[in-house]
């Protein structure tokens, strides 16, 4: 509860915040406690593009409505942005970079304080470049500054009876696509659609890393198994979305495993 009070206090001293909300854990809690903060001094901003899972918006939207917040979608071009497609490692820093420079233009001209998004201390265990383009349009980053981890906004969303409190871990779908490989639409989709597939068989989280004709599959490692025993009917839906080859990867799911190469 102490963390709450300091991350309350803090949203109180900002008097007027844009959310980057994805509809996530992590944004869906500060989403909830910015209101009960703010009230009405609160806009939550969805981007959506070709790299957002597009059934993640409508329970974006849903989770906005539900907790009465003012709420609007915009759309991001990053695929339009060369340094983007062409995937390198700081492929989030130039992502980032566009969507934060939208919603400031955005807080502008609603005449908004603040620019926040729901970075907490446990991301900073991970490779990020997209922090940099934060840090550089001056993005506050509120539950980070209250002390919080992955792990204290799933116990708090729990205690404040947020559905989202045990939603998998969103991330974007150019982070299945290997640095140097170009990002496309068509591999977005594809991607997108093969997780879609596998959700709706039950396995959640699930990551499909895409290598043009080969893919490597992670599920829990639990769920091995069952994956395995569903081997023909993810094969042929697989092979229609384009891939020659479905592989499953044995250490299971984690998220980041495309950083492992860069030994991060």
């Amino acid at each position: 509860m102490r963390k709450l009070k300091k991350l309350k206090a803090i949203l109180k001293r900002m008097n007027s915040v844009l959310l980057a909300y994805s509809g996530g854990a992590d944004s869906s809690f500060l989403l909830k406690v910015a209101l009960d903060s703010l009230t009405d001094k609160v806009l939550a901003v969805t981007a959506v593009s070709e790299t957002y899972p597009k059934e993640e918006l409508k329970s974006a939207r849903l989770l906005a409505r539900r907790l009465g917040a003012r709420h609007t979608v915009i759309k991001t071009e990053e695929l339009n942005n060369r340094k983007f497609r062409n995937n390198p490692v700081e492929r989030c820093y130039h992502c980032k970079k566009e969507l934060f420079t939208r919603l400031k233009n955005i807080a502008a001209l609603r005449g908004i304080d603040f620019v926040i998004d729901a970075g907490n201390i446990s991301d900073k265990k991970d490779f990020r470049p997209g922090d940099k383009a934060k840090k550089e349009l001056g993005i506050r980053s509120p539950l980070s500054e209250a002390g919080f981890t992955k792990e204290d906004v799933r116990f708090m969303s729990k205690r404040l009876g947020l559905q989202t409190w045990n939603k998998p871990s969103l991330a974007c779908l150019a982070s299945r696509i290997p640095y140097g490989s170009p990002i496309s639409t068509k591999a977005l989709s594809c991607i997108n659609k093969a997780e879609r597939f596998l959700k709706m068989l039950g396995f959640d989280p699930v990551r499909v890393r895409h290598y043009n004709g080969l893919c490597r599959i992670e599920v829990m490692p639990a769920d091995i198994k069952f994956l395995l025993s569903k081997n023909k009917e993810v094969v042929d839906n697989f092979k229609k979305l384009g891939y020659n080859y479905v592989t499953v990867d044995l250490e299971g799911f984690r998220s980041g495993s495309m950083n492992e190469p860069l030994g991060l």
